[in-house]
């Protein structure tokens, strides 16, 4: 059965290894290997299809049932089960092109969970001290930019983060590019800006991974892509749309410009104004008499006269006051430091230490005379006797003693002998009881040694037993 199997599955693939099948999509199962099953289907015929990892990362859209599309691929046949199957290399969808089918699904994915609410767009600083701009360091739009920021708010610091705006890596690079925008200190806002182009062109900033990194950013984020009909998935993310890269610059140097124009149409009015009052103060004392101006100058100096004399007497009345709370205070910490004074507890603690010591010796005058009261009574006679049984016991212990060491063995040892014995413990008397190569224990009076016999001379006939017991024994 299964060289039947495998020669089918080897015609079949050699037959059809490249075959467009278009159909819909029905039980499409994503394995947690990465590998795409469903199956195609039409009104006459299904077909299962399997589309492996390599291949599936490679998609612009989100395979699911219900869409049509169209599969490139070669037949084969599942052994395990016999099953013809299509082994999948590219699939786009019947219809609407891949990108922009890649954009509605993810901008409903997104939606859905609320990415595009207004309730979590932030609103932009009034007054951006930097601005991180992330964008091609060598494009048109980043020199309209610092153009127009120049022209109207020269105070702004713009930090160029350079990222590309198209390419298989761009999507990346933003992404790393607004983390770094993100460190603590670097900026207060960061704008995304990037000419036109085609849907291929901005199909970065169509990237979730751009969206979730916009959707995660600290700062506040513009976007500033394309033409005005040009709508990406970074636009409904980002916390304001500008319409172009130029309009963005003139959106965060909005109030900054706003203020500058109030502040010369202030300074116009103010000085318009100025001009009227002094023009007014020169007729009214060009009208007023002398006499009358003298007197009003003369009564304005005397109120401030009067003013003054009574602010000084309100300033000397304060300080009397001020002074006299200081020196409460100061008599108030004098009294706590004589009661803290430690001469003071040193005479307490010496008065203590006299009644202590008195009291300690009458205690002991009191126990003294008991002992010497006990001492004359039976008890301190009998305390006596007492004590001399127990004098003539150690006495009688200690000659005791000294009869039994100068009976131990152990004392003739202490004089210079030795016990020599055998392994068995046997005592050795004659040197005929050892042989050459044997071990022997000696004691001494202060401990004991082994050795080994290398030779053995027996003493001649003549000679004394007690004489060859002396020499035995040594």
């Amino acid at each position: 059965m299964h060289e039947l199997v495998s020669e089918a599955r080897e015609l079949v693939e050699e037959e059809f290894s490249d075959v467009w099948v278009e159909g819909e999509i029905s039980n499409f199962r994503p394995a947690s290997s990465g590998h795409l099953y469903f199956t195609l289907k039409d009104a006459e015929a299904q077909l299962p299809v399997v589309l492996f990892r390599r291949q599936a990362v490679l998609l612009r859209f989100r395979p699911e049932d219900g869409l049509h599309v169209r599969v490139r691929g070669k037949a084969s046949v599942y052994e395990q089960r016999g099953q013809l199957q299509l082994v999948a290399e590219t699939m786009e969808p019947v219809g609407a092109g891949s990108l922009q089918l890649a954009f509605e699904q993810l901008r409903e994915r997104l939606k859905a969970e609320g990415l595009f609410e207004a309730e979590r767009k932030r609103p932009l600083p009034a007054f951006p001290r930097t601005v991180a701009v992330l964008t091609s360091p060598t494009g048109a739009v980043i020199r309209d930019f610092l153009n127009i920021v120049n022209r109207r708010h020269s105070g702004l610091s713009v930090v160029v983060v350079p990222v590309a705006v198209q390419g298989e890596n761009a999507a990346a690079e933003i992404e790393f590019g607004l983390i770094r925008a993100n460190e603590p200190g670097l900026a207060d806002l960061i704008v995304l800006a990037r000419g036109g182009g085609s849907l291929e062109d901005l199909a970065a900033f169509n990237s979730e991974r751009v969206a979730r990194a916009i959707a995660a950013s600290r700062l506040p984020v513009v976007s500033a892509i394309g033409h005005e009909t040009d709508f990406t998935i970074a636009d409904f993310v980002a916390d304001l749309r500008a319409p172009t890269p130029s309009a963005a610059a003139e959106l965060i140097t909005e109030a900054q410009h706003k203020i500058e124009e109030l502040l010369e149409a202030l300074s116009h009015r103010l000085i318009r104004a100025t001009r009227f009052q002094l023009m007014q103060a020169r007729q009214r004392l060009g009208q007023t008499p002398i006499a009358y101006a003298q007197q009003r100058v003369t009564t304005h100096l005397h109120r401030l006269e009067q003013r003054l004399d009574d602010l000084s007497f309100r300033m000397e009345s304060a300080m009397i006051e001020r002074l006299r709370q200081r020196q409460r205070t100061v008599a108030d910490l004098g009294a706590a430091v004589l009661r803290r004074d430690p001469r003071q507890r040193l005479s307490v603690a010496r008065e203590t230490l006299l009644a202590c010591r008195s009291r300690l010796e009458h205690a002991l005058d009191r126990k003294l005379a008991e002992v010497r009261h006990r001492s004359s009574s039976a008890e301190g006679r009998l305390y006596r006797a007492a004590q001399v049984a127990i004098t003539a016991r150690r006495a009688a212990y200690a000659n005791l003693r000294g009869q039994l060491q100068s009976l131990s063995p152990l004392a003739v040892l202490q004089r210079g002998y030795a016990l020599v014995q055998d392994e068995s413990g046997a005592v050795i008397r004659s040197v005929r009881q050892v042989d050459v190569g044997e071990t022997v224990h000696t004691r001494l009076g202060d401990g004991s040694f082994s050795s080994r016999i290398t030779a053995t001379t027996p003493q001649k006939k003549n000679k004394t037993r007690t004489d060859k017991d002396k020499s035995t024994s040594q």
